[in-house]
Order: C-alpha cells, then structure tokens, then sequence
C-alpha cells in the first residue's frame, strides 16, 4: 500500500486497538504486527470511504480476487486473509460487530504451524518465578495472586480475555474446576489441577483479602486497590515471570498446556474442548505431536515394532 492511502479515522482507532491486542495478548513482535496492520490498511483502502466495521463478504473476496488478479503469491493472500480474520474476530470479542465477514471464505493455501510451546521445566520455572519484591504486606499479595494466575494459564489453558473475566463465583473448588466464557460468551468447564487449585486457595486466603480492602468486587483476580485487573498487567505479569529464562507470553502457556496433554497421551477431542475451539480442525495444528505418540507407543508395544537383529 503507499503511503499515501488515507484510512477512514473510525477504521485507524480499530486497527490500533487491536495491533495493541496482538501486542499484549498474543505477544507478537514487532514484525508480525506491523505486516497486520499493512495488510489491514491495505484492505481499509481498497473498501474506500466505507469503514471496516461495514465491510461484506463479498467486499473481502473482491479484495483477495484484486490480489490474485495482481499476480500476488497465493501464501501472501492467505496471510492477508489470515490477518483479517483474526481482525474480524477480535471485532467480534470485543462487540464492535454482530457478524464476521470472513466467515467461509477459503484461503488459496491451507497450511498449519505449531505454536511455540515451552518445556516442562521452562514451565515449571516460569510457575514459580513470583516472588514478594519487598517486605511489604501487599508485595506478599501480588507474588501469591501471580502464581495462582499462572497456575490457571498453564493448567487450564485459558485465554487472557477469560481470566479477566472470571469471577469467584465462576471457581468450583470442590469439583475441582472453573467456568470460563470464552469467545462469543461460550461458556465451558475446565478442570484444574491439584497445584493450580491450591495455589488459588492460598490467594485466596492470603492475598486477594489485602488487596480488595474495604471494597467488594465478584471479580478473582484482583489489581491493587481491589480493581479488575487489565489484559495488559496480565501480559506483563507473564512477561517478568519468564524474566530469567525463555521469553513466554499467555498464548503460549495456553499452547504450552495442550501440546504437553497431546505429548502425554490426550486425544485431539479433548484437547479442542478444554481449549475452547469450536471447530477440530483448530487443534489439528496438533496432530503431528499425537501422530509423534502414537508411533512411540507401537514401538514400544508391538511385538513386531522393532526390527530383529541379525544373526
């Protein structure tokens, strides 16, 4: 796109709302985000005067058409389709529309990569990296509330948007597992481990009293001063946590969380419920890892897996 494109001022406020999310929700560098927001104005253009929000199905295929027409390479135009629906979905998360556009619209070249995920021991010491950073009644607090949340992150494999949203009474500490609302308010169950459920009681015990104070909120994680915490603390929380190792962000406690489980043995349905996809071809992005599995177990069981030596 030159430079010289105008992008309508509705559509500009858009588009830094949610570069900002791609930064602090899904921790993306600085590259990635800046080929979504060409590619976005981009198609912000080609709409015209007509702002993004208005945006049809069609308009968006004769945008992907103009491309093709324009001898652009099939993996380009998937990636400009790829950001528009994660644009469209992060409009839709946030209600700005009823309706994704770029709902059944096939991209030129489907292909899956896996996410990044951390090992278990970068798990593990990413887990237990909050530490009180004074003698102070509150920084014993925050420490506490950071490792229950990070507990949550790896062992339920929630989304930032989800765990601020969660509320006490959304905690089923007896059944062992938590209600969350995920994308399109969809709500489901979640289990928690043993280590997760009682680094929660211990906040709960310890902390969120000192930092609710004389407020009330159904809120479970809290800010100081008994405010909701904000997608953007939460990153940063992640972020000083994985400080002295591997740089992680939440998506990839997230990602983290099901590769381990498909590694370990859990079949894909599982995985896509406790992740909250609605579709299974979503967490086929993993089925590498399960297939990776499945040939160690034949190798390992099968009488006939391994190869005699000769004699």
């Amino acid at each position: 796109m030159q430079a010289s494109a105008k992008v309508p001022s509705k559509d500009d406020r858009l588009l830094r709302a949610f570069l900002d999310y791609l930064r602090i929700e899904k921790g993306l560098s600085a590259q990635s985000i800046a080929a979504y927001g060409t590619d976005l104005r981009q198609f912000s253009e080609h709409l015209g005067s007509r702002n993004l929000m208005r945006a049809k199905r069609q308009d968006i295929r004769n945008f992907l058409d103009r491309m093709k027409d324009n001898s652009v390479e099939a993996r380009s135009v998937a990636r400009k389709l790829s950001a528009l629906r994660h644009f469209y979905r992060f409009l839709l998360l946030d209600k700005h529309i009823t309706h994704d556009p770029t709902l059944n619209i096939d991209s030129p070249r489907q292909w899956k990569v896996l996410p990044k995920a951390l090992s278990t021991s970068e798990v593990d010491t990413l887990l237990n990296a909050p530490r009180a950073v004074s003698d102070r009644k509150e920084a014993a607090a925050l420490a506490l509330r950071d490792k229950a949340m990070l507990e949550v992150f790896y062992g339920g494999a929630v989304r930032v948007s989800e765990i601020v949203g969660l509320r006490l009474l959304d905690l089923k500490r007896d059944q062992g597992y938590v209600i969350v609302r995920g994308k399109g308010d969809k709500e489901r169950i979640v289990p928690l481990g043993a280590p997760a459920l009682q680094a929660i009681e211990e906040y709960l015990r310890k902390a969120r009293p000192v930092l609710l104070g004389a407020k009330s909120s159904p809120v479970l994680f809290l800010a100081r001063g008994g405010h909701a915490l904000t997608r953007h603390r939460i990153w940063q929380v992640v972020d000083a946590a994985s400080a002295g190792g591997r740089h992680a962000s939440p998506h990839m406690l997230r990602h983290s969380c099901a590769t381990h489980m498909v590694t370990n043995g859990a079949d894909l349905r599982t995985v896509q419920t406790i992740l909250g996809h609605s579709d299974i071809s979503t967490t086929q992005v993993y089925t590498h890892l399960a297939m990776d599995r499945l040939k160690s177990v034949f190798k390992d069981h099968h009488p006939r897996a391994r190869r005699r030596k000769a004699t």
